[in-house]
């Protein structure tokens, strides 16, 4: 049995269940905008302000990813800020220590996902909006346009601490040397995962070892699937899995993405590689692998590719 998460940790809220009091939550919208690959390695992430000015939740403010939710690594566009940093960049912001946050995107979830993950590595409960902006506005839910209005800072929490949720190269060599336990699992679609689409990374392929649990796999007409059917998913990807296990993707975003659904589906045994694939693919050193191996599983159901 894998570790169980916390029944009482909520990770989603509904659009009708917010739509119905939305003034008393702080939101978040996360969204980055992606466009696709034209040709291996172009990877083009930009701030997802522009898309949030032509529309977005009644109240909401944009956290940018790319910004002050990053740390600013000097090779990867997503980085995980200190709890120091985050408490800043959460302050700014404008949100209060203790508020109801929900985070949403624009962009599959994953985007919120990721910020999700980061208020979670904290301490910070937060929800993240199912099925995002798609949903609300198919629903005919208010929206607003335009520019942020003047929002007012809060205090800076000094209380946040590293829980340990995510990991880092070094961690990820120890599981494929094996001298450290582990398993790595890979939240791309499957043709990111064998190598045979086009990627925004300087690789094709998979890190050697690794196990394919589609992010979108995960989903069903853009909205979580339930957590009885993920973990028949998890399951079946993740059979004799070797614990922890380290998720990763492209750039540490749709890999936030399969862990809010399988901490939703109870299990509490998993970490995120956050340098992912750009990290890992640039450097030549470090092994990479296309195709799929007798010991390597698939499950598929989407396409996952952030």
């Amino acid at each position: 049995m894998p570790d169980q998460a916390s029944p009482s940790e909520q990770v989603l809220i509904s659009a009708e269940t917010l739509a119905r009091d939305v003034g008393t939550y702080t939101i978040l919208d996360a969204t980055v905008s992606f466009p696709k690959p034209r040709f291996d390695g172009d990877y083009r992430p930009e701030s997802g302000y522009a898309a949030w000015r032509g529309a977005h939740l009644p109240g909401s403010v944009h956290a940018d990813l790319l910004g002050d939710l990053s740390a600013g690594h000097p090779t990867l566009h997503f980085s995980r800020p200190t709890p120091d940093e985050l408490a800043r960049a959460l302050a700014e912001l404008g949100v209060a220590p203790g508020a109801d946050i929900v985070v949403y995107d624009d962009g599959g979830m994953t985007w919120a996902s990721r910020l999700w993950w980061m208020l979670r590595n904290v301490g910070i409960p937060a929800r993240v909006l199912d099925g995002g902006l798609a949903r609300w506005t198919a629903l005919g839910l208010p929206v607003e346009t335009g520019d942020a209005a003047d929002r007012h800072t809060t205090g800076i929490r000094t209380d946040l601490t590293d829980r340990g949720l995510w990991r880092d190269r070094e961690d990820v060599i120890g599981v494929v040397r094996g001298d450290n336990p582990g398993t790595l699992v890979c939240a791309l679609d499957h043709e990111q995962f064998t190598g045979t689409a086009t990627t925004r990374y300087a690789r094709r392929g998979h890190i050697p070892g690794s196990l394919n649990l589609s992010a979108k796999s995960l989903l069903d007409d853009g909205t979580l699937r339930s957590a009885s059917h993920v973990a028949e998913l998890a399951d079946a990807a993740l059979a004799g899995a070797a614990r922890p296990v380290i998720l990763y993707c492209g750039g540490g975003v749709s890999a936030c993405l399969v862990a809010l659904a399988l901490v939703r589906a109870g299990r509490d045994d998993i970490t995120v590689y956050d340098g992912s694939l750009e990290e890992w693919a640039a450097d030549p050193a470090l092994p990479m692998v296309t195709g799929t191996t007798a010991t390597e599983s698939t499950v598929t159901e989407g396409k996952g590719d952030a």
